[in-house]
């Protein structure tokens, strides 16, 4: 079975305790950042079509590695995130932007 994608530091060893054969190669850095483009779509689309906190977790462990690979500190997201609603707020409103005019 072909699977050309982005998979977790573990899967070649699950895969090898079910007796079967991973055939995998490290990703040279240009291969990783598409493919971690690819894994988030693929997380999120997963998450819109069964929302729960497992599929959350995906997408957070996939944004973990974007933005390890792009050296963004992640110690302090959550202050960023809290900073940031507290200045503009957050989508609990649930407001839609129809149009702007000109008063």
């Amino acid at each position: 079975m072909n699977f050309d994608k982005l998979v977790r530091d573990k899967i070649p060893d699950i895969i090898k305790d079910r007796g079967e054969e991973a055939i995998t190669h490290i990703a040279e850095t240009k291969e990783y950042e598409d493919a971690l483009v690819r894994k988030l779509h693929e997380e999120v689309a997963e998450f819109l079509a069964t929302p729960s906190v497992e599929e959350a977790a995906d997408i957070l462990e996939v944004l973990h590695a974007i933005c390890d690979q792009k050296g963004i500190d992640l110690s302090n997201l959550d202050e960023v995130r809290r900073k940031k609603a507290d200045e503009r707020g957050g989508f609990k409103q649930r407001i839609i932007l129809d149009r702007t005019e000109k008063g």
